[in-house]
């Protein structure tokens, strides 16, 4: 198959994308309406209280975007009349039975037309409410899956977006193959999911009945999540509810065409519809906003480990090959669209890009004094980074302490704002330790099969090989960053 006819398989097709107002979904509307102008529909769920209510998400978080200023100036004053024709939203959410679509009728017209589903939609927070996560994460691949089933066998393709790190803690080669139910990185133990969706319900049920508030209750299932997480061998609550989303995926999904992306750590386009787009700040990018801005000072990574990111353009590319490739198969097929064996970056590259951005582009503090950063220090151990803490914030805070308890409280503000940092810092050491250090790499056998059908540095390209990491950061996705994040 080649790229005429991959752009080809979209043409006058209708298309259901969950998660639409999300960073990566943005950019696969984008693409498709600007790659092929000709395909039919695309139905955009979107969480709101009624179609005015999503049409104005829509416009507002969707088509306003910078993103989609190379698609404007391709249809000039007919844009608005384009996308009406093109686009539909719809009222949902994945966490509820088909789909949370209340109109039978358009429920109805959904199975009759889609001819592509696209599960984009996730909740990516490392230590999410587990309830939340398990609605968005789990759940919703199976309401999504239930969905699918209902338009019969004219549906070419169901396509999930997974994450690489439902493989948890693994070092050395990572391959791509299916999570069976009930399988956990822990041996000889077994995973319920049905148990672990009972005891949400059963601790929920026991906060209410003590009383307690909104605030202790998100506390309580954001500790839980991580705790049945690292029970399991997860390390946090996004990558165990995904992969119990993929058991879902695989367990139920009979003879439906069935494709699973597990993209990396997803950051700004590589080139597509321009250099350096992104969304908020991603995975690794409040790190490098916190350098620029002067608040960095220490780093937990060993710097000659490899960071695996792939740029978001690139993810949509495999997507879109990946459909086209498995239209009408009944089968699953799994890949995953990184970096690490093909073209593997490293921490040290992004400490050093970071410096030297910052130092050629600095940033400035509120009262407009410029911000001069210096080279972070990096813990190549999580005992190293704790020893710092202790020694630099946590004995002077216990000073603080004993001084304010000697001066009736006169401190009292400053120790409980010093002390609620310190646990801020050390919560987010803890979430990001596993990837700070992680010693896996993933296999992309499945992948490289998929870019044959691609040339390079096409339209569809999705090769890490052809980034230059250097320059990726320098040029492309630190400015990006400061663009569209630092605004």
């Amino acid at each position: 198959m080649g790229l005429d006819d991959i752009i080809r398989s979209l043409q006058h097709k209708s298309i259901l994308i969950t998660g639409s107002t999300g960073f990566l979904a943005k950019i696969l509307v984008e693409k498709v309406l600007r790659t092929q102008p000709e395909v039919k529909k695309l139905f955009l769920l979107i969480r709101a209280s009624d179609l005015n209510s999503a049409r104005y998400r829509l416009h507002n978080e969707i088509l306003k975007k910078e993103l989609f200023k190379v698609l404007r100036e391709k249809h000039g004053s007919g844009f608005d009349s384009f996308v009406r024709e093109k686009i539909f939203p719809v009222v949902g959410d994945v966490g509820h039975e088909s789909l949370g679509i209340a109109d039978l009728e358009l429920r109805k017209t959904l199975w009759r037309e889609a001819d592509i589903i696209i599960n984009v939609a996730a909740t990516t927070s490392f230590d999410e409410r587990y309830d939340v996560a398990l609605e968005v994460n789990t759940l919703g691949a199976k309401h999504v899956l239930e969905f699918a089933k209902q338009c019969g066998g004219r549906l070419e393709v169901l396509l999930h977006v997974s994450t690489a790190y439902v493989s948890g803690n693994k070092s050395g080669l990572i391959m791509e193959k299916p999570i069976k139910l009930g399988e956990t990185l822990i041996p000889y133990s077994h995973l319920d999911i049905d148990f672990e969706l009972k005891l949400v319900e059963i601790e929920l049920e026991k906060a209410r009945n003590e009383g307690a508030d909104e605030k202790t209750q998100r506390l309580a299932m954001k500790k839980l999540g991580l705790k049945r997480a690292r029970l399991y061998g997860w390390p946090n609550t996004y990558t165990f509810t995904k992969a119990m989303g993929e058991m879902m995926m695989g367990h139920l999904r009979g003879d439906l065409p069935v494709v699973i992306m597990r993209p990396s750590i997803i950051e700004s386009t590589f080139s597509d519809p321009f250099p350096g787009w992104m969304e908020g700040a991603r995975t690794i990018d409040s790190l490098i906003v916190n350098f620029g801005k002067g608040k960095l000072k220490c780093f937990l990574a060993d710097p000659n480990l490899v960071l695996d990111v792939i740029p978001a353009d690139m993810v949509v590319n495999a997507m879109i090959v990946a459909m086209a490739t498995h239209r009408s198969e009944s089968s699953l097929h799994i890949y995953h669209v990184t970096s690490s064996v093909r073209n593997p970056c490293n921490y040290h590259t992004l400490a050093d890009t970071s410096h030297r951005y910052f130092s050629k582009n600095p940033c400035y503090d509120k009262d407009g004094r410029l911000i001069v950063v210096k080279r972070v220090v990096m813990f190549t151990t999580m005992a190293q980074f704790r020893r710092y803490m202790t020694l630099f914030y946590k004995l002077p805070l216990q000073g603080l302490e004993l001084v304010n308890e000697a001066l009736c409280q006169y401190f009292q503000r400053q120790c409980n704002d010093l002390n609620r940092k310190y646990n801020y810092v050390m919560h987010l050491a803890e979430l990001y330790e596993p990837y700070a250090f992680f010693k896996g790499c993933f296999d992309d056998l499945n992948t490289e099969k998929l870019r044959s059908a691609v040339p390079p540095n096409s339209l569809l390209t999705f090769d890490p090989k052809i980034i230059n990491w250097d320059d990726y950061f320098m040029t492309i996705h630190m400015p990006g960053l400061v663009k569209y994040v630092l605004k």
